[in-house]
Parts: structure tokens; sequence; C-alpha cells
């Protein structure tokens, strides 16, 4: 039975795949994170001379403190943009596209960021100089959820960031109004 390589097919096939390549790349780059490369030893030789440079008296004590912090930190917004990309795919990939929120795309989306986050620390565990800790799942996974609830409340900030723009006047165009009214006298 031969395949089907016409044009056509291939269009629809690049089109319902498209909008899962960010998150591919995205998982491409927490996977590279998670060998050697992004390591605390590897990671220390930029964090620990910014941190030394933002504040000279630093002890060793705090340096540690704000490595590992900014570290899980890094998970944390790793995961978030996972959650995101992934939402962002599966609402792309519906059809008809909608772009009303979805409690079942939003799960779907956390579920991905999850399963990924738990075969990243698999990952990890055989990676000399690296460590699986489930407790790094939990926090990436919280990333995600962290992602997924500024999608839900983003287009409620728009809202407001526009409508408080729109009902504001500035001071010129209020004073600019007033002195040139609108109608006969």
């Amino acid at each position: 039975m031969a395949h089907d390589t016409s044009p056509m097919r291939t269009r629809n096939w690049w089109r319902a795949h498209r909008p899962w390549l960010p998150v591919a790349f995205w998982m491409g780059f927490i996977f590279v994170m998670s060998t050697d490369l992004g390591s605390a030893a590897h990671t220390s030789r930029i964090i620990e001379p910014l941190i030394l440079w933002i504040r000279p008296n630093a002890s060793p004590e705090e340096i540690a403190q704000v490595h590992f912090l900014v570290r899980k930190l890094g998970h944390l917004s790793e995961y978030a943009v996972l959650a995101l990309l992934a939402l962002r795919a599966i609402r792309l990939s519906a059809r008809p596209v909608s772009s009303r929120w979805s409690w079942a795309r939003a799960g779907l989306a956390l579920l991905i960021a999850a399963a990924y986050a738990a075969t990243d620390e698999w990952h990890q565990s055989f990676v000399p100089g690296r460590t699986a800790a489930l407790g790094d799942v939990l926090i990436d996974s919280s990333g995600a959820s962290a992602g997924l609830t500024l999608a839900f409340f983003w287009p409620v900030l728009a809202f407001r960031r526009r409508s408080s723009r729109t009902t504001a006047l500035p001071r010129e165009q209020s004073s600019a109004r007033s002195a040139h009214p609108t109608g006969s006298s």
C-alpha cells in the first residue's frame, strides 16, 4: 500500500503540527539544561560573579542561598513557559480554533508539563553531577500552574489596562477639548 505524499496532505500535516514546534524546541532547551551544562557547578560560574558584582560583601552563605533561589526560579519559569506553549498549541490544534478559556485545555497543558517534568528528573538521574528530585517535579508543576494562572487572568488584566487608558485622557487632550467645544454658539 503506497503512502499519499501529495502536497495537500503534506500541507495539512504541517498545519496540524506547526503549533507544536515551539513546544518541542522548548522541551529541547529544558533537556539541554538538564545535562551537565545546567548543573549547579556550571551555573555558579555565571550567577556567583553576578551576585558579587551586585553585592560585593555577600557572604558565601548568601551567595549559596541566592544561587539556589535563582536555580529554583529557573525551574518555575521554564515550566511556566512550557505550559503556556502547550496551551497555545492545544488551542491552535483544536478545530475550530477558539480563543476562549478552556479548563480542559489548561488541564491537558498542565498534564503535559508535569509529565515532562517527571521525565526530565528521570533523565537527570542518568547525568553525572545531576540528581533527580521529586521536589523539583513539584516546583516545575507549580511553575506550569503559575503560567496557566497568568494565562487565565491575562485577559482581565489587559482589559483593565486598556479601559484605564481610554477613560483617562491626558491633560493636554482634556484641556484642548474644553477650549474648543464642539457645536455652534
